[in-house]
């Protein structure tokens, strides 16, 4: 029988545009013999929309939005094993996968997962842990220095802080790092609101910039080096990918760059020494475990002209659009589209049928 399986995508989120896109590139490479595509959005607005199983195909996102109020659902209504009814048959709409494509805040952060826990449904990658502490880039940053992992220099400031006192918050990064240095809402991705910074100009501005997107930021130390990303593929006992390269032709690797117009090269695999490669890799594992992940991650690296490994972060669930790396790093390991799909998928039965094995009665 085929697999029901349920793509989740949109969400209440400022990367809502590449979710979709993400959702548009994982639809079009399913194998339809092994499953049933079951559509679930997600608008802007937060409320969850479910279409009919995907037949034909799908060329553009615009297709992916639904707008009609018939197709509004309640989320529990995705198993209805767990909240029974008396209707005949209504176990024939449950979903036996589902394939979270949300990317930052109400998705990627352990929110929907959590209630797929509650729910008792298998679903792709990251369990509700891995996912909040890798979407928070400050928790994520004290957790790898709990486990050991070089890294950049970093702080952090609430916006109740800087909206009290703003001028405490501008040295506080000033006697910490140095200039040029990032910031960034600690709970998004893609590049959103970040900025690079030069001087205490550039520094108010890009506080301005990020603490639309978050009540929280995180300023990094810039560091000199080439941006080395690996991916991680598994549950207890993860392997990975080659290493690839990203070479921004602008000043850093920014949205536009990574969803627009691919104003960027990706150098697959990169030019590095076994030595190199085997820090990365041991690395990237370690991160992983650190963060008990389960399923995929990508981890992002500096490789400096000394030669140092500095670890940046991970990414709890890479985008699979035409420009994103994770499936490129796969695909020169040997694993096709496809064949991670359906990898990440059976991943992810494995997971829930060993979390069955917990006993809830004492």
């Amino acid at each position: 029988m085929k697999i029901k399986l349920g793509l989740l995508y949109g969400g209440k989120s400022a990367e809502h545009q590449v979710s979709l896109q993400t959702a548009l590139a994982v639809i079009k490479a399913l194998d339809r013999e092994k499953y049933e595509i079951h559509p679930i959005y997600i608008t802007e607005q937060g409320q969850w929309m479910r279409g009919e199983c995907i037949e034909g195909e799908v060329q553009e996102v615009a297709a992916l939005q639904m707008k009609s109020e018939s197709n509004a659902i309640s989320p529990v209504s995705l198993n209805k094993e767990v909240i029974p009814t008396n209707t005949s048959g209504a176990n024939e709409d449950n979903i036996d996968v589902i394939f979270p494509l949300l990317h930052g805040p109400n998705g990627e952060d352990g929110t929907v997962q959590g209630m797929f826990e509650l729910m008792n449904i298998p679903y792709v990658g990251n369990g509700v842990l891995a996912s909040a502490a890798g979407m928070d880039k400050v928790v994520m940053k004290n957790i790898f220095a709990q486990a050991g992992l070089p890294q950049a220099n970093y702080v952090w400031v609430i916006r109740s802080e800087w909206e009290k006192e703003r001028e405490a918050a501008y040295l506080k990064v000033e006697e910490e790092l140095d200039y040029p240095c990032f910031v960034k809402p600690a709970n998004l991705g893609s590049s959103v609101g970040i900025s690079k910074c030069k001087n205490r100009e550039e520094l108010e501005v890009a506080f301005e910039e990020a603490f639309q997107f978050d009540r929280k930021i995180i300023i990094e130390q810039n560091i000199v080096g080439r941006e080395i990303e690996i991916g991680v593929l598994g549950n207890d006992e993860p392997i990975c990918s080659v290493v690839g390269e990203i070479v921004p032709k602008k000043e850093f690797y920014d949205y536009k760059a990574k969803y627009i117009d691919g104003d960027t090269a990706m150098i697959i695999p990169a030019d590095v020494t076994e030595e190199q490669y085997e820090t990365v890799k041991e690395r990237a594992i370690r991160a992983f475990k650190a963060l008990d992940g389960a399923g995929l991650t990508r981890a992002d690296f500096f490789l400096t002209k000394d030669g140092e490994v500095l670890i940046n972060e991970v990414n709890t669930m890479p985008g699979f659009t035409p420009f994103s790396m994770f499936p490129l790093l796969w695909q020169h390991t040997g694993v096709s589209y496809p064949q991670l799909i359906e990898r990440l998928v059976s991943l992810a039965i494995e997971r829930h049928e060993e979390k069955q094995k917990i006993k809830y009665t004492i």
